[in-house]
């Protein structure tokens, strides 16, 4: 075999730069509607099962990120239980509910909701919930793979999305075939990559708000401050996360 670390490398490479050129409007159209909610008074929430419940933690005060993030966390739902309850629970819509019970939603908030598969029903049924409640709702998926899965369109993620956009993660999540075994994950990669083209473009949307709604990472010097009002005016989100 060729250099492991090249091959994966080019692979990874380039389904991230399929994401740039193929889903760059739906990118832009995005953030401009997430920048215009949070001018409104709107925050933005973040849900994934499994897997995809790490990239809902990543959003939170996470350095260069955007501040007016609400994960939803769930420990039904990550794997603080286990794999197979993990697996149960994310294919469980009535737990939907349930996990929202808490959270007090608005005209001008937003979901982005990331399902790579893009069938399991609790997602979905996050989706139908968000959409009866007139939030805008945005899918993070990869077609393929749904389509592959899937006939009935009404059986998927993006169906139930307002606007979706394409992870372009092959079938079975993995970008390398080796000894019969699917190798190496692109979903988790490619969401963060996503959250990140999302967080820059609404950064320049947002450049003259006051305070300028991104963390700055609490290592920096002098650091404190710009975080603090930040921490202060979205203290709602911690107190919900307790």
């Amino acid at each position: 075999m060729k250099n492991s670390i090249d091959i994966f490398s080019k692979k990874l490479s380039s389904l991230l730069k399929k994401i740039y050129n193929e889903e760059n409007d739906k990118i832009k159209l995005i953030a401009n509607k997430l920048s215009n909610n949070y001018i409104k008074g709107g925050i933005v929430y973040v849900f994934g099962t499994g897997h995809n419940h790490c990239i809902a933690e990543e959003c939170l005060h996470r350095a260069g990120a955007f501040a007016g993030v609400m994960p939803i966390l769930d420990k039904r739902i990550d794997f603080s239980y286990g794999v197979n309850k993990a697996s149960k629970h994310e294919r469980n819509p009535k737990l939907a509910k349930k996990i929202l019970k808490k959270y007090s939603f608005t005209k001008n908030d937003s979901i982005i909701i990331f399902s790579t598969s893009g069938i399991n029903q609790l997602s979905i049924e996050i989706a139908k919930i968000m959409k009866n409640k007139k939030i805008y709702v945005i899918g993070v998926t990869s077609k393929l793979y749904s389509d592959s899965l899937k006939k009935n369109n009404k059986s998927k993620l993006y169906y139930f999305s307002d606007v979706y956009i394409d992870n372009y993660s092959p079938v079975g999540d993995t970008l390398i075939n080796y000894n019969d075994v699917g190798i190496t994950s692109s979903s988790t990669i490619a969401g963060i990559f996503i959250l990140n083209l999302l967080w820059f473009e609404m950064s320049i949307k947002l450049k003259t708000q006051n305070p300028f709604p991104f963390y700055k990472s609490s290592n920096l010097p002098n650091s404190k401050k710009h975080n603090k009002i930040l921490e202060t005016k979205f203290s709602f989100i911690n107190n919900i996360l307790k």
